[in-house]
């Protein structure tokens, strides 16, 4: 008889999974993701269903990884919600499977895993597109993302200097008083990205708000937000001027209303790079178009039921 599942709370997978951890095995997970071997990884783009009364959607993320015996889905909730609205943007839970059996493993809280395993995908995309010696990094947005961005960013390279925006002065200083360090709050989106490095866009914007006029030539952007087919963060200039990298070729062309829109070719896949299958423009400027994939949630769902399960053997 099956054991009944684990229940793994919001904060126990916030001390469970870090990132140093967590970003070897994602290269690995986008890697064969590129390869299309359905040995590898089986992951269909993400199923939308509206929920049209609260302005938002839910969206539902399986994977299964046959080789590595893993089997998850997500439930993730996502809303266009009102400036200042005290209702989340976001929220989610993974389940893991038992492939053979079909029972559930385990129930985990999935917001630490989205925040995380998206901002260590945008942190693979600057380690892999961002040209060497990089000294300034803009993030557009205030929210558990942007908190995510910070973290990993500063963690994995060296910025002289870190900026923000927000659309609202409480925005910048809630982020500032949250990260505790050197970070320069700007009042407009152009203060924030002239002249800088690396551009991180986490907003809930459904228009454009970075102007790649604004942007200076060998720039990277990683696109984070604007997940719907008709969302836009980023404007034709920048999609057009720029060699667009995409987690999922099939998800930015399904989903990302900067790549539809903008009727931009995306070049590759992060994976395609990892692979050594396509190249990586750092001499151009380069947007990694985030829509977020399955495969990252399994394989950041699977450590965390592995450290659980380290721990609870240990007492």
């Amino acid at each position: 008889m099956a054991e009944p599942p684990v229940i793994i709370w919001e904060h126990e997978v916030g001390c469970l999974l870090q990132y140093r951890d967590l970003i070897p095995r994602l290269e690995d997970a986008l890697g064969k993701f590129s390869k299309r071997d359905s040995a590898e990884v089986i992951q269909p783009v993400r199923t939308a269903v509206p929920l049209q009364k609260h302005n938002g959607f839910m969206g539902l993320m399986p994977t299964y990884m046959e080789n590595d015996g893993v089997l998850t889905t997500k439930f993730v909730c996502f809303y266009k919600r009102e400036h200042g609205s005290s209702l989340p943007a976001v929220q989610a839970t993974v389940v893991l499977l038992d492939p053979e059996y079909g029972n559930v493993k385990a129930v985990m809280d999935g917001e630490v895993i989205t925040a995380m395993r998206t901002a260590a995908v945008s942190a693979i995309s600057a380690k892999l597109l961002m040209r060497p010696g990089a000294e300034i990094l803009a993030i557009l947005g205030t929210g558990k993302q942007a908190l995510s961005h910070y973290n990993v960013f500063v963690e994995m390279f060296s910025f002289k200097e870190v900026r923000v925006w927000s659309r609202t002065r409480q925005g910048v200083e809630k982020f500032l008083h949250s990260v505790g360090g050197a970070v320069k709050g700007c009042g407009s989106v152009e203060e924030a990205v002239r002249g800088a490095d690396v551009i991180v866009t986490v907003t809930g914007s459904t228009e454009p708000v970075l102007c790649g006029q604004w942007v200076k030539p060998g720039a990277h952007v990683a696109a984070v937000g604007a997940c719907r087919p008709d969302w836009r963060e980023l404007d034709n200039v920048l999609m057009r001027d720029a060699v667009v990298y995409a987690d999922s070729r099939e998800g930015a062309m399904t989903e990302s209303g900067d790549i539809i829109l903008s009727g931009a070719e995306v070049f590759a896949e992060l994976g395609d790079v990892i692979n050594g299958t396509k190249a990586a423009h750092r001499e151009k400027t380069t947007v990694f178009k985030s829509l977020g994939m399955g495969v990252e949630d399994a394989v950041s769902a699977k450590l965390v039921f592995d450290q659980w399960t380290a721990q609870a053997n240990k007492l």
